[in-house]
């Protein structure tokens, strides 16, 4: 979560990156096992990380 305090033009960029990093391993986790706690646990930082995606789009939308 080190991500969130980046700033600058690379932010959005390193973000995608490891949203998608997250979500590869979020879903080889469930394959291997369903119930494993720790998809809870990727999943959950997931959300926050796209939450963060979604807020700098629309601050970006508004800047325009």
């Amino acid at each position: 979560m080190n991500l969130l305090k980046r700033s600058g033009g690379n932010f959005i960029n390193k973000l995608n990156e490891e949203i998608e990093i997250l979500r590869r391993k979020m879903y080889k986790k469930y394959e291997s096992d369903p119930r494993d706690p720790e998809i809870l646990l990727i999943s959950q930082t997931l959300d926050k990380l796209l939450n963060v995606l979604q807020s700098r789009r629309n601050k970006n939308d508004q800047s325009l």
